[in-house]
């Protein structure tokens, strides 16, 4: 009898709880738990950097957290390009992608193969912010007649140069040619010790077949008035990508540029230092050149036929997952083409604004006084192409990497992109 009125016991124990915890849980009805089931929390993936610049991002993502409490972005760092991309690809594959990407637009084609990501236009259509974009920005959002991704900021090249050593070789006008550029290369060229050999030199060049040595080179093909597409096939073996290798090849052999160590022609070290007078690179880098304690400016990116500009930069995609999902990724990049965002952005790292308002802002013209070097790059921006929004375009660079390698490295121009053409025709046949 003790047993059985012990087991009975034990059941009405066990549904008093039963009763105490449904009559704790919350139900759609509930106004509290009906907030609460609303929120969706979304992961965005990044390799922004220099870290600073992080930072200046993470504020901004949390003051969207704040006014969008329905919504809620997870920042994450998760490495260089080189380091994200097999993440990206191997989340993609394993259908375990992030909400939101920052990556480059040279990505879109790939991702677009993988069937990963959702076009924007039709929201992009509808938002008002639409017409604030930099109309030169569309062309790295589209392919295939849609729209895929949305910039958070831009950029381009100059060439920084040290006044100091311009003054002290008597330069006094800057090269707006290739001629004049060879000649000031020249000049700047010096064996100031006595020893016979140059301790100063014109410019230094990116070595390396990597993106960074096509993304300074592209303007000068483009000066020349070089395509590297042909319709919709590549098209290495142009007059304009011959020009361009062989005005390079030229001044190394001159002398007058040095080439700097394999894929890392993003280093400042040469230019801080004074051993060379020049350097291609972009507005980025005015966040840590003041700190240096040297002088330096920017002039344009010197011209054959045409002024040309590349565009840089990262563009976000809305990745495919939930509907819920992807409106609310989407409520994020429409945050981020706002007015507000593009100005702190631009005021913290040093990328141009892709919105137009925000170019003209107080804050922002207040920034440009402060930084008129920044001038040069806002004008280059009427004419900044992006490089090809194309599936191949990774297999497109490799192959225009390795030709720009070879010229300097004593390869005849032309040769060296026939013989990339027909490694990238074998590869994508």
């Amino acid at each position: 009898m003790i047993a059985q009125w012990w087991r009975w016991l034990c059941v009405i124990f066990l549904s008093l709880n039963l009763l105490i915890i449904s009559g704790c849980q919350t139900f759609p009805n509930a106004s509290v738990s009906g907030e609460a089931k609303q929120v969706i929390h979304l992961t965005l993936w990044h390799g922004i950097n220099p870290p600073p610049n992080r930072d200046v991002f993470q504020k901004l993502v949390d003051k969207f957290n704040k006014t969008h409490p329905n919504i809620q972005v997870e920042s994450l760092y998760v490495g260089q390009a080189d380091q994200q991309l097999a993440k990206i690809l191997t989340a993609v594959v394993g259908n375990a992608p992030p909400d939101i990407l920052w990556f480059s637009p040279m990505l879109t084609g790939q991702l677009l193969e993988l069937g990963a990501i959702r076009p924007v236009e039709d929201w992009l259509n509808q938002s008002p912010l639409q017409s604030d974009i930099d109309p030169v920005m569309f062309e790295s959002m589209n392919l295939d007649s849609h729209t895929w991704s949305i910039p958070m900021g831009t950029n381009n090249l100059g060439v920084f140069y040290r006044p100091s050593l311009f003054k002290a070789a008597g330069i006094t006008q800057l090269p707006r040619t290739w001629e004049e550029f060879r000649q000031v290369a020249r000049k700047l060229t010096q064996d100031k010790n006595g020893d016979g050999r140059p301790d100063q030199h014109g410019i230094i060049l990116s070595l390396g077949k990597g993106e960074w040595t096509v993304f300074t080179w592209l303007p000068f093909m483009y000066s020349a008035g070089g395509e590297l597409l042909q319709g919709d096939q590549p098209n290495l073996v142009n007059k304009g990508a011959i020009s361009a290798l062989q005005l390079w090849s030229d001044m190394v052999k001159e002398g007058s540029a040095i080439l700097s160590a394999p894929e890392r022609g993003y280093e400042q070290d040469d230019f801080i230092a004074g051993r060379v007078a020049m350097q291609l690179t972009g507005p980025w880098t005015l966040g840590y050149l003041p700190q240096a304690g040297i002088d330096f400016d920017v002039m344009p990116v010197p011209v054959l036929e045409k002024p040309a500009a590349v565009m840089g930069g990262e563009n976000l995609f809305v990745m495919k997952t939930l509907p819920a999902r992807e409106q609310a990724a989407w409520e994020f990049l429409q945050y981020v083409l706002t007015e507000e965002f593009q100005t702190q952005w631009a005021l913290g790292t040093g990328y141009l604004p892709i919105n137009l308002k925000a170019r003209k802002s107080k804050a922002y013209q207040a920034f440009i006084t402060q930084q008129p070097t920044l001038k040069v790059f806002l004008e280059q921006m009427k004419w900044t192409r992006s490089r090809p929004i194309i599936p191949g375009y990774s297999r497109l660079s490799d192959s225009l990497g390795r030709a720009i390698e070879a010229t300097l490295l004593g390869g005849a121009p032309k040769e060296a992109l026939e013989n990339s053409q027909k490694r990238l025709n074998l590869i994508l046949n």
